[in-house]
């Protein structure tokens, strides 16, 4: 008996060193036990992060696709994943071209190669770190979900990046298909030929405003329709429309005026989304910029927040949800709910990071009139 007890405490060691040692350095703590984050921790790099860059020294717009960041395909374990924009800012070296990186490098990254402003990228590349990110090495991936070693089959063990549903990913996206069907981040032929056939038909062959409305109003409709778990509250609500906009803010080049009426035409289209790739002799734009037109495309066809209740076709406003009347109830929700429920109760180097991260997610917004919370106090 002695023996039994013995072998089989060796073995349930054993089998947690195992476990331990397969975690990826960038693997997400969020959900984990306590047990579970106590024992990744100890053996963890335990990194402190650093602040996130300010804003560009030099913002006008200039050439990106440069000899300094070529395009290069994708090597044997290399991470791609829901966003378009940062699948091509690795694909061309802005990012680390494995797909994992530190959410300061990706603050950067977006302001070199897109000219995202310094508030917008910090707010939704914090936001996203804080959920998916691994806060206690410091790493992000910018992809979807790692298994263990040894694990072919199944659910994924770990999750490892951006494709978390609901939070950063989420469902009605323009080219990825919903959560609930399987694969809510590989590129889609079929919603990439629609967002073309809208192009075509009310921008001429261009993606605009005025066409990023009419899609963002199909892909709602659409998800309302055929997935009964179709969830459309926030943080969301928000992240839908905001990406609506970025085809015709980031993805045009810079070189162009008015790029909201003049749009996105079909050939870069499809080097962005399918590809990953700049277009040849790309710029970014002119001056730092965010989500233009985010309020226009809402109120072209007007939704409140909400959530189909298990079956198609149910959809149902949540009046606890933020929307655009209150966009501090999204900071405050996002903060007591989604961080507070995913960490509970941190200890140690994990409290400390999570306290810094809120603060540099909060820096985005700050001015915004909203009241800077802290759940873990302070430092």
């Amino acid at each position: 008996m002695i023996l039994n007890n013995s072998f089989l405490s060796l073995f349930a060691l054993v089998s947690t060193l195992s476990t331990v040692l397969a975690f990826p350095s960038y693997g997400s703590l969020a959900g984990l036990s306590e047990r579970e984050i106590d024992h990744l921790v100890a053996r963890l790099p335990q990194v402190l992060p650093p602040n996130p860059p300010g804003p560009l020294k030099f913002n006008g717009t200039k050439l990106v696709n440069d000899p300094a960041h070529p395009w290069k395909p994708l090597r044997k374990g290399d991470i791609r994943g829901p966003c378009p924009g940062l699948n091509t800012l690795a694909s061309h070296g802005y990012l680390p071209r494995d797909g994992v990186a530190t959410p300061a490098q990706i603050v950067q990254a977006v302001q070199e190669g897109f000219n995202m402003d310094s508030g917008t990228a910090r707010f939704v590349t914090y936001a996203a770190h804080l959920v998916d990110g691994n806060l206690v090495t410091d790493l992000l991936s910018i992809g979807g979900k790692t298994r263990k070693t040894g694990q072919d089959t199944g659910p994924p063990a770990i999750i490892g990046g951006l494709n978390t549903h609901a939070v950063f990913e989420g469902d009605a996206s323009m080219t990825r298909g919903d959560d609930f069907f399987g694969d809510n981040h590989s590129f889609n032929q079929t919603l990439f030929d629609q967002f073309v056939d809208y192009s075509n038909r009310f921008g001429g062959g261009f993606y605009n405003l005025t066409v990023a409305a009419e899609l963002r109003h199909q892909r709602i409709q659409e998800s309302i329709a055929t997935n009964p778990k179709f969830d459309f509250t926030s943080p969301r609500f928000f992240t839908a429309y905001a990406e609506s906009t970025f085809p015709y803010t980031f993805f045009v080049d810079g070189r162009i005026t008015n790029r909201t009426t003049a749009g996105l035409d079909m050939t870069n289209a499809t080097l962005f989304f399918r590809d990953s790739k700049f277009p040849a002799d790309f710029w970014r734009p002119p001056a730092p910029t965010g989500p233009a037109g985010i309020i226009d495309i809402f109120l072209a066809y007007p939704i409140a927040a909400g959530r189909n209740v298990g079956e198609v076709n149910t959809y149902t406003p949540d009046p606890t949800s933020a929307d655009f009347n209150n966009f501090c109830l999204l900071y405050t929700n996002f903060v007591n709910q989604t961080v507070k429920g995913l960490y509970p109760n941190p200890k140690g180097v994990l409290r400390r990071n999570l306290i810094l991260n809120l603060g540099f997610f909060y820096d985005g917004i700050d001015g915004a009139g909203c009241t800077e919370l802290f759940p873990y106090g302070q430092l």
